[in-house]
Formats: C-alpha cells, structure tokens, sequence
C-alpha cells in the first residue's frame, strides 16, 4: 500500500465516514445503526427524514436513493432496512418499505415490497431471485467462499 492510499483510507475512515453518520443521524435525524456507510452519491430523502431506519453495518452505495414521501397521496411513510445489508448502485427503496436482515439490493432495483431476510432481491419491480444467503458487516457475502466475516 503506498504513502498515498493509506493517507487517503484513514481520511476516510476517520473525516468522512463520521462526518456523513453526524449529517444524516444528527442534523437530519435519521436512525442509523453502527457503523453504517452511506456514500456521498446516495439519495436520502430529506422531506420525511425521521422515517429512515438503517440497521448495524449496513452500506448504501451511491446512486441509491430511499424515498420517505408519496407526492402524490401526500404520504410520508417510514423505510426499515436491517443489519449487514447492501444497497446497490442506482436501487431505489420505496416509501414504506421494510427490508429485513442481511440483504442484497442489486444495482437499479426497485423496491416497493417488504423484501424477507436473508435473501437477494433483483429487478424492476425487485423480486427475491436468492434465498438462504450469509452476509457479513457491509452485506458482504459470507456463504460464498468468503467464510471469515470483516472485522469492522
């Protein structure tokens, strides 16, 4: 690892990360787990942000947005995602959405159902196309060849 790459992980680790955590769960108020990571490039929806539940070890790429508000039956209705999660790039979360435990959101899925947990989701409308999955801190998969979680 050079000089360079790791200047730029502790920055990370120790500027970015809390500064993102400390904006989204301080000043919007939002309900974030542990060591959540939220890319600067995800869209959290900021008209219902209280309505925003993110579990331990989660990580939401950018691109994704979670929508807390229907415009158009001007409804706020609140989004649950569980622990060691993945939402990938460019998926969008519904308002009213739970997603349960250890779930993958493939990238520019739309999800407007409860998605079980443990599971795979895919597609437009997103469907469980997986079932039975391990995931460790991050939604990274651990019944894959990758047996030893991440510490984080």
């Amino acid at each position: 690892m050079s000089l360079l790459s790791a200047i730029r992980t502790v920055v990370h680790r120790k500027i970015v990360l809390p500064g993102v955590n400390f904006l989204y769960g301080r000043v919007y108020g939002m309900d974030l787990g542990k060591e959540v990571r939220i890319s600067m490039g995800a869209k959290l929806d900021k008209t219902h942000p209280e309505g925003i539940y993110i579990g331990d070890y989660t990580a939401i790429t950018s691109g994704a947005a979670i929508l807390t508000h229907d415009f158009v039956n001007r409804k706020h209705r609140d989004v649950h995602i569980g622990r060691n999660c993945f939402i990938g790039y460019g998926a969008i979360i519904l308002p009213g959405v739970r997603i349960g435990d250890s779930v993958i959101v493939t990238g520019n899925s739309v999800v407007g159902r409860d998605v079980p947990s443990n599971t795979v989701v895919m597609g437009n409308p997103a469907r469980v196309v997986e079932q039975n999955i391990a995931t460790g801190p991050w939604g990274i998969r651990l019944d894959k060849g990758n047996d030893t979680p991440i510490e984080p």
